[in-house]
């Protein structure tokens, strides 16, 4: 019954992440966006991964563990890539 509350609480936290993954394509700009922030998540993400692994408790639930993972990865390379396209966008403002 565990893995599933476990699971249940991945799904929760994953389901947000495609809603921000979309605003961050749309909006293209990275302001209101914490790198720390997102960097946090997924060390958070890996740490529960790990602890699957060295208990040896490797589930179903890992999977949902690498969707979150995969997902916040992405949002966070957008922010990399709105911070990228904030800076032009200023650069082009100074001219």
């Amino acid at each position: 019954m565990a893995q599933v509350f476990e699971m249940i609480m991945l799904i929760c936290f994953g389901i947000s992440w495609p809603f921000n993954i979309a605003k961050s394509v749309r909006s293209r700009t990275a302001r209101g966006k914490s790198i720390w922030f997102e960097v946090c998540i997924i060390t958070g993400y890996l740490c529960g991964l790990a602890g699957k692994f060295i208990s040896g408790n490797i589930t179903y639930v890992a999977v949902f563990y690498v969707l979150d993972i995969a997902m916040v990865a992405t949002d966070l390379c957008l922010t990399f890539r709105n911070k990228r396209l904030d800076q032009l966008a200023e650069k082009e403002e100074r001219i």
